[in-house]
């Protein structure tokens, strides 16, 4: 008796994947790279508190904000990821959604925190990239889904 491996078919049924692979590939990526961004700020902070002049209190508070922005962006990665590869709108709605909290906090680093170096300024800036590609891919992804015809 031989064993097969071949792959089970549902008798002339195609499932068409919809999911798109170079969202996925951004979405992971971006993963890799905010982790880089949060590490970077963090010893961006460390540096700048050691020799800036700060007021009390602010320090602090910009790096609370590292904190909650890296929450906002590992729950705006799982339910775009989630989103994405079970082919399900609300999963990326929710993402797009948690997009802007995000941007806001990139363009804070960017130009609104109290002492912006050149590389909070490339760091950011290649945030808000991932950002925008993401949201785009994602809004790709809404209409891809919303089109298919369920099964």
């Amino acid at each position: 008796m031989a064993a097969t491996n071949a792959p089970k078919t549902n008798r002339g049924q195609v499932q068409v994947v919809r999911a798109s692979l170079p969202y996925e590939v951004l979405l992971y990526l971006n993963g890799w790279y905010f982790g880089l961004f949060f590490l970077s700020e963090i010893l961006l902070f460390a540096y700048k508190g050691e020799t800036l002049p700060y007021a009390n209190g602010v320090l602090p508070a910009e790096i609370i904000l590292v904190f909650i922005l890296a929450g906002i962006e590992a729950l705006r990665l799982f339910f775009a990821r989630k989103g994405n590869l079970t082919e399900r709108i609300v999963g990326v709605i929710i993402s797009i959604l948690l997009s802007v909290p995000a941007i806001l906090g990139a363009i804070f680093y960017l130009y609104w925190q109290t002492y912006v170096t050149r590389a909070d300024v490339i760091l950011s800036g290649i945030q808000l990239a991932f950002l925008g590609l993401e949201l785009i891919f994602g809004i790709v992804s809404i209409i891809t889904f919303a089109r298919a015809n369920p099964y």
